[in-house]
């Protein structure tokens, strides 16, 4: 546990106040995390509990760019996440073009979202466009949309970085 210590001093100008000592104050690495989530990223317990009523029925739409060029942040996040792997069985990549603002649904198995009700959880390596493709879904009448950020956000990435 990281300990941090305040000093408080009067200034040299004060007089007949002494130094004083605050009470150390202790940081919990969960915090941390949670503050730096982006605007729109759903909380690991809220996409917890959207798995669980979801069930076999959830849809993972990973919008992060397999090409580096277009979108090279994306290769940080493909070493942790490979990008389209067989391996998430529920994930789909469908890349959100920032250009079109716009993902390609055809890219998504239509049995998979024939439903509008179908419970999608979206995401890329933070959550910046995986709010922007959760935006995207629900103007095309999606209604149980989630973005769930991505490999960068540990806490939310073990709840549905394997579907």
């Amino acid at each position: 546990d990281g300990m941090l210590f305040v000093l408080l001093a009067a200034p040299a100008s004060w007089s007949g106040a002494p130094p004083v000592r605050a009470p150390p104050v202790q940081f919990v690495a969960r915090s941390c995390i949670s503050m730096g989530r982006k605007p729109g990223v759903s909380d690991p317990a809220e996409l917890k509990a959207h798995v669980a009523r979801a069930g076999a029925a959830i849809v993972v739409v990973d919008a992060r760019n397999p090409d580096f060029v277009i979108e090279p942040g994306d290769e940080a996040t493909n070493t942790k996440a490979p990008i389209g792997t067989k391996e998430r069985p529920r994930c789909v990549n469908a890349p959100f073009d920032r250009k079109a603002n716009s993902l390609d649904l055809s890219l998504v198995p239509p049995e998979w979202i024939e439903d509008k009700e179908v419970p999608i959880i979206t995401h890329c390596g933070g959550g910046g466009r995986g709010q922007k493709a959760k935006e995207y879904l629900e103007s095309q009448g999606y209604t149980n949309v989630l973005n769930g950020g991505g490999p960068e956000d540990p806490e939310c990435w073990a709840v549905f970085g394997s579907l």
